[in-house]
């Protein structure tokens, strides 16, 4: 499972609030990897117009971590509000930059007067939007074919989705998970953050329903921990649509849809992942190990691993006739996975 890419635009003239608070919602949404680990379920960019610092309304001074030039590509792009967006210069370059991205942006949203970013792109003509109450009257002048009502807190209209507050910009964030893991992630999420009277999502109603049922991905939320749990079992497709109470050919395309590959991909990445932990333990065998997470024999196990680390199970090894573990983390594996032995269960596919 990778995690889902959210890329936060920054510019001179922010609300810093709109871009700390959102991205502290997406960064508290976790799975359960079943071994007392959280497995993040998103990876928050702050994006810059260049690679400057930028300086935000109540005078925070941010550091983007990408450009618009160098960022990655993202599943998701939140454009937060604030007085410098509404000067031309920085509103037409995310515009533009918008428009090169959003035929391969899965969903692109506003915080309050964000929309100015996202408005002169076209993209939203004809569509219900929102916006902070004291802009909207401005926003429907300079941009008459936008179908504005300030009194719904949040819109969604296809695949862009607009609010008009801070608090509301939360409720979009955990909207958002909700859509991608289900309700118990966004409900946890909730827990995490500490403020449970801020998720009205079930309350408020975005302009289309959510298109597709949430159900399935409530069943991955709690099925992802038993397979952490069950490594050495049955852990077929069959298997886990049985449990998941699915088909499994409606499982299968359900499961590569919310966690971003096929379920026998997801199982053995997870599997070699607790096989590099165990090996780092004293007096384990390759061949121990390899049958302990569920693999048929030491030789699948070794083409397992090599494609996932690029280094031979062996270099993680713990006993008197080998180095140490630290080995198992040398630069090799390192360069090819720049994360946390947690959230290397999160590195396959994009």
């Amino acid at each position: 499972m990778l995690a889902k890419r959210i890329g936060f635009l920054g510019f001179d003239g922010v609300t810093a609030s709109h871009l700390v608070a959102p991205a502290d919602t997406f960064a508290v949404a976790t799975l359960d990897s079943g071994y007392g680990d959280r497995i993040p379920c998103y990876q928050t960019y702050i994006i810059g117009l260049t690679c400057e610092p930028f300086r935000a309304e109540s005078g925070m001074t941010f550091t983007p971590a990408e450009a618009l030039q160098t960022v990655p590509e993202l599943d998701t792009i939140v454009v937060p509000g604030g007085n410098g967006l509404r000067q031309t210069e920085a509103s037409e370059k995310i515009a533009d930059w918008i428009l090169t991205r959003a035929n391969r942006t899965r969903r692109i949203a506003t915080i309050s007067t964000g929309i100015y970013g996202l408005a002169p792109t076209g993209l939203l003509d004809g569509r219900e939007v929102t916006t902070h109450w004291r802009f909207a009257s401005d926003v429907a002048r300079r941009f008459p074919k936008l179908r504005v009502d300030h009194k719904r807190p949040l819109v969604k209209d296809g695949p862009f989705y607009t609010s008009t507050s801070l608090s509301a910009a939360i409720d979009l964030s955990l909207g958002l998970i909700e859509e991608d893991y289900g309700c118990h992630v966004a409900f946890a999420a909730v827990q995490e953050l500490g403020m449970p009277h801020m998720h009205r999502i079930r309350q408020t109603e975005f302009s289309k329903p959510v298109a597709f049922d949430s159900q399935p991905r409530n069943r991955f939320a709690e099925l992802v921990p038993w397979i952490m749990r069950n490594l050495h079992g049955d852990l077929s497709v069959n298997t886990l649509a049985r449990r998941a109470c699915m088909s499994p050919s409606h499982f299968n395309r359900a499961f590569k849809s919310v966690l971003g590959s096929t379920p026998a991909e997801f199982v053995e990445n997870l599997r070699v992942n607790e096989a590099r932990r165990r090996l780092s333990s004293p007096k384990k065998t390759i061949q121990s190990v390899a049958e302990l997470v569920g693999f048929a024999n030491a030789d699948e196990f070794r083409r397992a691993f090599e494609k996932r680390f690029g280094a031979k199970p062996s270099a993680c090894v713990n006993n008197s006739e080998s180095r140490s573990s630290e080995t198992c983390f040398g630069s090799k594996v390192t360069q090819n996975h720049r994360t946390s032995p947690t959230q290397l269960s999160l590195s396959n596919g994009s």
